[in-house]
C-alpha cells in the first residue's frame, strides 16, 4: 500500500471528522460540573476510573467542599471516605488538597485559565488541564486520553505513543475551532464503537476511511451487538 501524503491524511483526517460529527452531534464531557473548580476536581477523580462513578460521587464531595479554601482546610480523612469508590483515593487526596492550596495562594482562590499555570498545579498534567480549558473555559485544546491515543493510532494518523507528541500532530490535522469537541467526537467513538478489545467494525461509520477495518467483526449483525451506550469510562 503506497504511504499516504500529507495532503491526504489532512483531508482523510477532517473527512473523518465529519462523519464524527454528524454520528456524534451531541457529543460533550461526561462529567458533571458546574465551575471550573468543580471540573477539576472531577477531572482528577477521574483517572482510572469511570465517568460513572465519579458523577455518584461529586455530588457529595461538591455539597462538601464549595470552595477552594474548603478543599485546601479539607480533612484527609473525610474526603478520602467520600472519594473512595473512584480508586486511588489516598493519591486522589492529595492531589486534590495540594491543588487547592496552590490554587489559593497563587491564583487568589481562582482556577487559572492558561496552560501554563494549570499544569503547574500539583496532580494536574496537560490532559487534566485541556479537559478544563475546554469545557470550563472556552480555550480549543485536545484530550489525549486513552481512547483519544488508541483511535488516532488505529486511524493511521500517527505511530507516536507519547501523548503531547500526539497533541501536537493531531492539532496539526484538524482546525483548532474544533480541538475540544473533536476530543469528545473520537473519546465518545472510542467507548462505543471504536472499543479496545473487539470494536464493532461492521456498524462503523469511519469503515471506508480506517486502515484497521477487519479488527473487530465485520457483519453488520454481529457488529451492532457489540455497539454500547453511555455513559462511560
Amino acid at each position: 500500500m503506497p504511504q499516504e501524503s500529507r495532503l491526504a491524511l489532512v483531508r482523510r483526517a477532517r473527512r473523518m471528522n465529519r462523519i464524527l460529527a454528524e454520528t456524534y452531534p451531541d457529543a460533550h464531557c461526561e462529567l458533571d460540573f458546574g465551575t471550573p473548580l468543580e471540573l477539576l476536581i472531577a477531572t482528577i477523580l477521574s483517572a482510572q476510573c469511570t465517568d460513572k462513578r465519579v458523577n455518584m460521587v461529586t455530588p457529595v464531595l461538591f455539597a462538601k467542599y464549595p470552595t477552594v479554601e474548603d478543599y485546601a482546610n479539607a480533612d484527609p480523612r473525610e474526603m478520602e471516605e467520600i472519594i473512595r469508590s473512584t480508586g486511588f483515593f489516598r493519591a486522589k487526596t492529595n492531589s486534590i488538597i495540594g491543588m487547592a492550596r496552590a490554587v489559593s495562594e497563587r491564583h487568589r482562590g481562582e482556577v487559572p485559565g492558561k496552560l501554563k499555570d494549570l499544569v503547574a498545579l500539583p496532580g494536574v498534567g496537560r490532559k487534566t488541564a485541556n479537559v478544563v480549558l475546554g469545557n470550563a473555559f472556552g480555550v480549543p485544546g485536545l484530550t489525549v486520553d486513552t481512547h483519544f491515543q488508541r483511535l488516532v493510532r488505529r486511524f493511521g494518523w500517527t505511530d507516536e505513543t507519547d501523548p503531547v507528541k500526539i497533541e501536537h500532530f493531531v492539532g496539526e490535522l484538524i482546525p483548532k475551532r474544533e480541538w475540544t469537541v473533536f476530543s469528545h467526537r473520537v473519546i465518545w467513538h472510542g467507548r462505543r464503537i471504536c472499543v479496545a478489545r473487539r470494536p464493532a467494525c461492521g456498524a462503523c461509520p469511519l469503515a471506508t476511511l480506517c486502515p484497521s477495518y477487519g479488527t473487530g467483526p465485520t457483519d453488520p449483525v454481529e457488529a451492532a451487538k457489540l455497539v454500547r451506550s453511555g455513559p462511560f469510562s
